[in-house]
């Protein structure tokens, strides 16, 4: 799968009301661009090539029919409030129970989530393989899920703590992915990189 590269940008900012106002006013600016803090820093990633896209897209496909029929919303590219980090995270897709709990308009606390997917880019593997699923499991998400079509993997993270997951499933491509209960459900995951 032929995925084109996408560029970013990081500003490590130490004041935290500084790094609150420089989030704000990107996020303004730059509506066309995925803007997170992560670990203390602003990342500016351009957006999602197509081929990012359709496997967010083939993922939806399979989550939203469960999702509908339990009233849960499958959202792609919301923002996450990580409460005691402060960090932001915009996501490719999470699922959230009706009527989450909102910091602001615009985000959802972490740990009102039932799944987090992130789909790797070019940018983004370390933050999505290594700081993100850290973050994540300290803010109480339940399910994290890495889909990494340049190492034609995916990953399940399950049982946060504040020691990380304390679960891990790692399989290639094209193997059925089983979330766990509440979902009880299989994900073909051939299906994510079809063409």
């Amino acid at each position: 799968m032929g995925l084109l590269m996408e560029r970013s940008t990081a500003y490590q900012i130490t004041d935290q009301e500084d790094l609150e106002r420089l989030y704000l006013e990107l996020v303004d600016r730059f509506e066309k661009h995925r803007i997170e803090i992560v670990s203390g820093r602003i990342v500016v990633r351009e957006m999602p090539t197509i081929a990012h896209a359709d496997v967010v897209y083939h993922l939806m496909a399979q989550l939203i029919p469960f999702a509908m029929e339990k009233g849960w919303r499958v959202y792609p590219e919301a923002r996450l409030l990580l409460q005691v980090q402060a960090d932001r995270f915009e996501p490719d897709l999470i699922v959230v129970p009706p009527n989450p709990p909102l910091w602001d308009p615009s985000h959802v606390y972490a740990n009102a989530t039932l799944l987090v997917a992130e789909v790797v880019s070019p940018s983004s593997g370390h933050d999505d393989h290594v700081v993100k699923p850290r973050a994540c499991a300290l803010a109480g998400v339940p399910l994290y899920l890495v889909i990494d079509t340049f190492a034609n993997r995916f990953r399940l993270l399950s049982r946060p703590g504040p020691e990380g997951y304390a679960d891990e499933i790692t399989e290639s491509l094209g193997k059925p992915l089983e979330l766990p209960a509440p979902w009880n459900l299989t994900i073909d995951t051939g299906k994510l990189v079809e063409g």
